[in-house]
């Protein structure tokens, strides 16, 4: 998608964070804007500051976990806009600690949002892409965590291992509808995802369920914390130039390339 000016962008989670920036920098490209977010109070002064920056925009709250909302969201979308042109779903959680302490409601939450999030999000908005027969394209957000395995982060890693997996099924996929696909898969970014227990519903444990990560841990999986500002502009510059993955920081790259040796090394036992 080279040229972006006039046509309508929806991002989830985009009151806060990578959502927010990138829906600033999508909006210097005259992109027409639909907020997502679960926090109606964040979600109110997000699309209030961009409309003064001239942006056209709407918000919706949405829990993408559940696909009544984002079929809600949709609905939103084209009621107002008409069209949808580019879907970043980029709402996520996190919960840390080791694999023996993670509850059944650890699992339940992180995969409803991280992993059913981005799925609803597909399954909702594309057929309608596809119909409307002007092109398209879908970024999700995945993490380093989706490439390569993270002590202290199992249930992150499998939901993030899963929208890594869909990202490239739909880059396959949407080549005949000139849909692209784009997976984020950063490394740590200064956003707000180290509190996510904010959000966490009372039923999957709520805000008590916090589990802080330890400093060493942290130290070990984090590398440089970068500012959203700059992996916003790697988003539109993937949009425009379809970009499959967009990584973020280049100390990742060892660890890519170690996991990749080894399960080639796996072939050896075949001789």
């Amino acid at each position: 998608m080279k040229d972006l000016a006039g046509k309508v962008a929806v991002i989830t989670g985009g009151a806060s964070g990578i959502g927010y920036a990138t829906a600033q920098a999508l909006a210097k490209e005259g992109m027409k804007l639909v907020l997502a977010d679960i926090e109606q109070g964040a979600l109110d002064t997000a699309a209030h500051e961009l409309s003064m920056t001239g942006a056209e925009v709407i918000g919706v709250k949405t829990d993408v976990g559940e696909l009544d909302q984002v079929q809600n969201l949709a609905d939103a979308t084209f009621k107002h806009f008409g069209a949808a042109h580019v879907l970043f779903n980029n709402a996520g959680v996190a919960v840390f600690g080791p694999v023996e302490e993670m509850t059944h409601a650890d699992w339940e939450w992180i995969i409803k949002v991280d992993l059913w999030g981005v799925i609803h999000g597909v399954e909702t908005f594309l057929p309608r892409l596809i119909a409307q027969g002007q092109g398209g394209h879908i970024v999700n957000t995945a993490s380093f965590a989706g490439l390569v395995a993270n002590q202290g982060l199992s249930v992150y890693c499998v939901a993030k291992y899963g929208v890594v997996a869909l990202s490239e099924c739909l880059a396959k996929d949407l080549k005949q509808y000139d849909i692209g696909s784009s997976v984020l898969c950063p490394m740590v970014v200064a956003t707000n995802i180290n509190d996510s227990a904010r959000n966490r519903p009372a039923e999957y444990g709520g805000p008590e369920r916090d589990l802080d990560v330890s400093p060493e841990q942290e130290k070990k999986m984090r590398g440089r914390v970068l500012p959203v500002a700059g992996v916003a502009d790697q988003v539109v510059r993937a949009i425009k130039q379809n970009e499959l993955y967009i990584v973020t920081h280049e100390e990742s790259r060892e660890f890519i390339r170690r996991r990749f040796a080894r399960i080639d090394q796996a072939f050896e036992s075949l001789a």
